[in-house]
């Protein structure tokens, strides 16, 4: 797949993830919705690496690179917007998301010496001032980032900037070990650190009461935003 395409199909999948992620937060409390969506994703590239008879387990040396991927884009990022959800909406959401190629750029520019010219910043700032007004909803009043669906706006945006962070990090590890590998190791040890909050056993009573809407929006978010949508992405930032 060109890597263009690669890269509008996992953003794709990924605003159709926070439609998911409403329908089985309804039932299901974060926590234990992260889990299970990123240990289905994790399944799926394990299976994938098997298929084509790649290694499983990656070079030692690249743990620690792997591990603060998974930290960040797994753990941290899907805590961060899993529990945004309960605040704000799949559409506030979908738009805020759209902050990421700034401080994509802004990272890229100061860490990997890309440039951009006079019509990206512009473009940048027109994104930037969009994301403003979504957050404030067109309004500036006392105390208007004290309210429930602002909150859970402001750390949709944290999420972005961790987003690029993750992106901008994970460009050497993806060229020592491409898009595959790096994508599913990261996403196993991400996994594994979510993992650790799963320790109290009342955290996984809610998977008996998920119906089959929720079971359905779950499988959705492991195979379709969490499996193929980050290895979609990773394959196309390897290239571009």
């Amino acid at each position: 797949m060109p890597p263009r395409l690669a890269a509008f199909a996992a953003v794709v999948l990924w605003g159709l993830s926070f439609v998911a992620t409403r329908i089985v937060l309804r039932e299901l409390a974060p926590v234990p919705l992260v889990f299970a969506r990123f240990g289905l994703g994790a399944a799926l590239l394990a299976a994938v690496l098997a298929a084509r008879r790649r290694p499983l387990v990656p070079p030692r040396r690249e743990w620690p690179a792997l591990a603060g991927l998974g930290f960040l884009g797994v753990f941290l990022h899907q805590l961060l917007q899993s529990h945004a959800l309960v605040l704000t909406t799949a559409v506030r959401t979908g738009w805020l998301i759209g902050v990421v190629p700034i401080w994509s750029a802004l990272l890229a520019a100061l860490f990997l010496r890309e440039r951009f010219g006079p019509a990206k910043v512009a473009g940048l700032a027109l994104g930037l001032a969009g994301a403003v007004l979504v957050v404030t909803r067109g309004r500036v009043e006392p105390g208007l980032l004290a309210l429930p669906g602002t909150r859970g706006d402001l750390l949709i945006l944290a999420s972005t900037v961790n987003w690029a962070v993750y992106t901008v990090v994970g460009r050497g590890t993806l060229a020592r070990l491409g898009s595959l590998r790096a994508t599913a190791g990261s996403m196993f040890l991400g996994w594994l650190m979510l993992g650790a909050l799963m320790l109290d056993p009342a955290a996984w009573s809610g998977y008996a009461a998920l119906g089959p809407a929720g079971w359905a929006a779950l499988l959705f978010l492991g195979l379709g935003p969490a499996g193929l949508g980050y290895l979609l992405w990773f394959g196309a930032l390897e290239r571009i």
